[in-house]
């Protein structure tokens, strides 16, 4: 890799990854631009799973912000059902209730 790549590189692991920030950025700028896609990330998994979003309530970002720090997006699909399936292991949902959520989700997405 040359020398360009491996700090572009670098910056993506920061911003999504909870990489080591590299020399020369603005820890605030980093700060802000990776809270920023977080909450993107985790809009596109609420708007997967509304109702996974409404049982969370306010708590919705926090509960995803831990479970998705230094975990890299793999797809929407696979964060979404990670993610639900981390809210029935720590208690958050009810385990027949994701089975419902999710029986939902695949209905709906079957339909369209």
């Amino acid at each position: 890799m040359t020398g360009l790549a491996e700090r572009q590189a670098a910056l993506v692991r920061a911003l999504v990854a909870a990489g080591e920030m590299p020399d020369g950025f603005d820890r605030d700028a980093l700060d802000i631009a990776s809270t920023a896609l977080l909450r993107k990330r985790s809009g596109e998994v609420g708007a997967h799973l509304p109702d996974v979003r409404a049982a969370c309530g306010d708590r919705f970002f926090a509960l995803f912000a831990a479970w998705a720090e230094g975990r890299p997006k793999v797809s929407t699909h696979a964060d979404a059902d990670a993610f639900t399936a981390h809210l029935v292991s720590i208690g958050e949902l009810p385990a027949p209730e994701r089975r419902r959520l999710l029986s939902r989700r695949r209905s709906r997405a079957a339909t369209r």
